[in-house]
C-alpha cells in the first residue's frame, strides 16, 4: 500500500466521525435547544411580525379584525 492511498484511507475514516454543519455556521443542525434551531425560529418569527405590521398598514385595520377573530 502506498503513502498516498494510505492517507486517502485516513481520510476516509477522519470524515466520517466528523458531523455535517450547516452552510452558515458550525453548529450542527439538531432537533430541540440548539442554536440553530433558535436562529431559525427567531428568523420565522420576524418574517411573521412583518407580515402583520404589512397587513395592519396596507388594509388600515387590526390585524385581529381583518382576520375575523375580532368582530
Amino acid at each position: 500500500m502506498t503513502s498516498s492511498s494510505a492517507d486517502a484511507s485516513a481520510k476516509d475514516r477522519d470524515s466520517e466521525s466528523i458531523p455535517t454543519t450547516s452552510a452558515t455556521t458550525t453548529d450542527v443542525p439538531a432537533f430541540g435547544w440548539s442554536g440553530y434551531a433558535e436562529r431559525v425560529n427567531g428568523r420565522f418569527a420576524m418574517i411573521g411580525f412583518l407580515s402583520v405590521l404589512l397587513v395592519e398598514a396596507l388594509s388600515h385595520d387590526t390585524f385581529l379584525h381583518w382576520s375575523g377573530l375580532v368582530p
